[in-house]
């Protein structure tokens, strides 16, 4: 369990694509002389689990499924990743609970700044359409936000400063595809319902 507050971004050092999976290597000496092997660590929002590591990279194997249905696919040696171990019991629970379980990726419409604030826009595919609502929460990469507007096929949300700086989204750009979490709450709700009806 996460909550989308990420402690940290590094690079992804390595990628190799087999046919039934891939591995990807993240440097990430800010965090990785403190990861076991077995470890937890949301890459991007992507629930991974550390296979290896030094105290500059970690190592996680990902399967084909993880590849079909996240950004990670895409990535290349130099991307930018959002990193965040997972959530400690006696810790603070900031943003809200994320369990690192991709929903989808999709793409980013537009990320404009406007003054010091940015604005960003994501094409919100149909069939999870009904999990995002007004002022309600999303995780996009494995940050925890809040939705500002939905609109008919896209939403919106807004990011300060600290969190353009403090994530990749400072490298991000219209085109690109970045994965969503929708809230956990939602899918509850909705299953609730329908075994009721």
């Amino acid at each position: 369990m996460f909550t989308g507050l990420v402690e940290t971004t590094g690079e992804v050092a390595a990628i190799e694509i087999a046919t039934s999976g891939a591995r990807l290597v993240v440097r990430a000496p800010a965090i990785a002389g403190e990861v076991a092997i077995g470890d937890s660590i949301a890459v991007n929002g992507c629930c991974l689990t550390s296979v290896a590591q030094d105290v500059e990279t970690i190592t996680f194997d990902l399967l084909h499924e993880t590849l079909e249905c996240t950004s990670l696919r895409g990535a290349t040696v130099g991307s930018r990743v959002n990193l965040e171990r997972a959530l400690a019991a006696n810790a603070r629970l900031g943003g809200h609970f994320v369990q690192g379980h991709v929903d989808c990726a999709s793409e980013i419409l537009a990320l404009e700044s406007h003054g010091s604030d940015h604005r960003l826009e994501i094409a919100l595919p149909r069939e999870f359409a009904q999990y995002v609502a007004f002022k309600g929460s999303i995780a996009i990469d494995g940050i925890s936000l809040t939705v500002a507007e939905v609109r008919e096929t896209s939403f919106v949300v807004w990011l300060i400063p600290h969190t353009i700086a403090g994530t990749n989204l400072h490298t991000r750009h219209a085109g690109d595809r970045v994965n969503l979490e929708f809230d956990l709450l939602a899918k509850y709700v909705e299953r609730m319902l329908a075994v009721r009806a």
